[in-house]
């Protein structure tokens, strides 16, 4: 038995999986419980900002400045660096409480450059089951262009009690 819905259907929004799964974060407190979580890390070093987040949907923002190659083009490696952070988060959040999610795949084509101003990275869940989570990410530019198009494939397993 599988998780993922039938080809077209839609995946939960984030106040439905609430409502089947009550111990899992939805709404502003999956969104308080990921901004939390930003303090001290790499993702809050590049000014990644989480606006929304749902085990199906997550979106965040990244300043271009600070995230630039030496020829003034938003990195490459930034772009994967927002995909997989907001991928990640949904894959924790469909998780649930005493289990993690950790990224085991990622890959990125890169369309155009961005140079200035704030990128914009939206995570779709693809696949959300018991023992892995995918997400399709696109990173736009202020313009609504595309700048990058990744997808993540992340393991749900239970956390280890250290």
């Amino acid at each position: 038995m599988t998780d993922t819905p039938a080809a077209g259907a839609a995946l939960p929004e984030p106040q439905d999986v609430a409502a089947e799964h009550p111990d899992r974060a939805s709404g502003q407190d999956a969104l308080a419980e990921v901004r939390a979580s930003l303090a001290g890390t790499l993702m809050e070093r590049m000014g990644i900002q989480v606006l929304e987040a749902g085990p199906a949907r997550v979106v965040g923002t990244m300043p271009v400045s600070g995230n630039t190659q030496p020829y003034g083009l938003l990195h490459g490696g930034a772009s994967v660096v927002l995909a997989e952070t907001l991928g990640s988060y949904g894959a924790m959040l469909h998780a649930g409480p005493g289990r993690r999610a950790v990224g085991v795949e990622v890959g990125a084509s890169h369309h155009r450059a961005a140079t200035a101003g704030v990128v914009t990275g939206t995570a779709t869940a693809l696949h959300l089951g018991g023992t892995t989570a995918v997400y399709e990410i696109v990173v736009e530019d202020s313009r609504s262009r595309r700048v990058c198009t990744a997808r993540l494939t992340c393991l749900l397993m239970d956390r280890r009690a250290d």
